[in-house]
């Protein structure tokens, strides 16, 4: 049994180190771990974990989910610890939400301001970020069509309502998503914000504004997809943008 203290996604995180532990451990490493979390008593004491390894007994796989179990439950903080020490030396298994292509290497982090969603990745979704006004509206409803034509569907943060923290929905929604429209007209700083959190996350990130002046300094180097809020421009802007999703499909 886990412990009843530990999160959701604490638990994700020890099933995952588990399964690099069980496969890669030696006898060395069982006892480094136990000298590290204070825990040599349990790793030692254990009438079968050791003894297990040795002979490649079956339920070696089972006695190293108990004791390690048992090692977090004598202290949250060992997970940290049990993580970085196997993270320094091996692969941790995690979940992989980058749409992005990427040359280097991956990162393993866990967010202490976000919750961790439990659906992954979802290749349809676009998340639309830009001001919550009514002016806005019509230029949603242009990027929705540009969705709707290329196979994808939108969604903005202000329609959903899973969470009693918005910025938590904001981050599930970047999170799951494949791609992630940013509208820095009047230079929003929650739109930075969501961009930067989008980056991070490795996503295919579009960059839109009505203004060139808007887009700041730091990310003028990114392409971005100008546009007039008027029929014609908001028009102009669903066809570039369907461009741009077929592409990224």
């Amino acid at each position: 049994m886990f412990n009843q203290g530990l999160s959701t996604n604490d638990r994700k995180r020890l099933l995952s180190i588990a399964k690099v532990i069980v496969k890669e451990f030696t006898h060395g490493d069982w006892q480094t771990l136990g000298a590290h979390t204070a825990s040599l008593d349990t790793v030692t004491g254990h009438p079968r974990l050791l003894r297990s390894l040795s002979f490649g007994d079956e339920d070696y796989e089972g006695c190293a989910h108990t004791v390690l179990n048992t090692i977090v439950e004598r202290d949250i903080d060992n997970l940290a610890i049990i993580e970085e020490f196997v993270g320094d030396r091996y692969e941790i298994e995690g979940i992989n939400v980058s749409t992005a292509p990427s040359k280097s290497r991956p990162v393993i982090f866990h967010p202490s301001v976000f919750e961790l969603p439990d659906s992954g990745l979802e290749r349809d979704l676009v998340a639309v970020m830009c001001p919550f006004t009514s002016a806005m509206e019509p230029v949603f409803e242009a990027i929705n069509d540009a969705c709707i034509k290329t196979g994808f569907r939108a969604q903005r943060a202000k329609d959903i309502w899973d969470h009693s923290v918005l910025i938590q929905d904001i981050f599930s929604l970047i999170f799951r998503s494949h791609i992630v429209v940013c509208d820095f007209t009047g230079k929003n700083p929650n739109v930075f914000y969501e961009a930067g959190i989008a980056h991070t996350l490795g996503k295919h990130v579009i960059p839109i504004t009505q203004s060139a002046d808007d887009v700041p300094f730091d990310l003028r180097h990114h392409r971005f997809l100008p546009y007039l809020n008027n029929n014609e421009g908001r028009s102009d802007l669903g066809s570039e943008l369907a461009k741009r999703f077929a592409k990224l499909r």
